[in-house]
């Protein structure tokens, strides 16, 4: 018998419901995902589908409508609990905008030694020592810890937010849209340095973006997500190198290319991202299909398939 460890992380129908004049926005709509302890797990899709909801859920910062969520295979605790505070330790988030996430009035070695200061009791002599060898792993010079955010460029900020999110050794990192504000050649620099830092501390990913050339180059598994729904997931190979859900061939089709075989077999999305507070009946995504059937508008697609699932009748109609 194979058996098969507990993931770090898993989530099972989360739901996240927020009530608006609108009506109630269904920003995630029943997400079951599981995360294995030292790989890195993209969440992919347009901006508005709720995976930033889904992983703000994880961390304890939305509080769920339903569902249930499990840490190295024990329930969470709502925020604020004894129980829950002791996770954050082990749970970090790095988010999309560094200039936002650091305090302009604190030094980076003050940002940085912030977390150490809260979740363990050393001297500030051990505390500085700390910070100097955080800001070397993360590719800083330490005598840089008495400068402010503003004396830095967009790249450095984001290595201290990095920086920080490593001061209380987790296991599990939140990367939030992490290198999306920057430039090019500094995107490259940063997601070698994650993923050098992931493979020195056995470092566990959970990664949310809607650039499918940073998720090829980071993830070993992917979710993809439509309207608070994930509707596709399977291994990165899989999913983009054989999609079986249109919406997730719609997205690799929008990659830039300069092969022109590829352009000619894009299927590019028509019209708008339906709203969370009425989404469509049956399908999600049928209003926007290519491949849209008579069925797609009645009826509701499960996931099909194991491992590479897909929310979609097509798989069902090729068998």
């Amino acid at each position: 018998m194979i058996l098969v460890a507990p993931a770090l992380l898993s989530a099972h129908d989360l739901r996240v419901h927020f009530p608006s004049t609108e009506g109630l926005i269904r920003a995630v709509d029943g997400v079951t995902l599981d995360i294995q302890a030292g790989e890195t797990l993209a969440l992919v899709g347009e901006s508005g589908c709720g995976k930033s909801t889904v992983a703000r859920t994880l961390l304890g910062l939305e509080h769920p409508t339903s569902g249930t969520i499990l840490f190295d295979g024990k329930p969470m605790q709502p925020l604020g609990t004894p129980q829950r505070n002791a996770l954050c330790r082990d749970l970090q988030m790095i988010f999309q905008d560094p200039d936002a996430s650091l305090n302009p009035r604190l030094t980076l070695g003050a940002s940085i030694g912030e977390p150490v200061l809260l979740h363990e009791k050393l001297r500030s002599s051990e505390r500085e020592r700390r910070v100097c060898e955080l800001m070397n792993q993360v590719g800083l010079d330490p005598s840089m810890r008495n400068r402010y955010p503003h004396e830095l460029s967009g790249g450095q900020r984001q290595r201290v937010c990095i920086a920080r999110a490593l001061a209380v050794r987790p296991r599990l990192i939140v990367c939030d849209e992490a290198v999306s504000a920057l430039d090019v050649s500094i995107q490259a620099q940063i997601l070698n340095l994650l993923k050098d830092l992931q493979k020195e501390f056995g470092l566990t990913y959970l990664f949310i973006t809607h650039d499918l050339g940073v998720v090829r180059y980071m993830a070993d598994r992917i979710f993809v997500m439509y309207l608070g729904l994930i509707v596709e997931s399977g291994s990165a190979s899989d999913v983009l190198d054989r999609p079986r859900h249109p919406y997730t061939e719609s997205l690799i089709a929008a990659i830039p290319s300069t092969q022109a075989g590829l352009r000619q077999r894009a299927r590019p999305l028509v019209g708008d991202v339906p709203s969370p507070t009425r989404p469509p009946p049956g399908c999600r995504f049928h209003t926007r299909c290519p491949q849209v059937m008579a069925r797609c508008s009645t009826d509701i697609p499960g996931l099909f398939g194991e491992p590479h699932s897909s929310r979609c009748f097509l798989n069902l109609e090729a068998k």
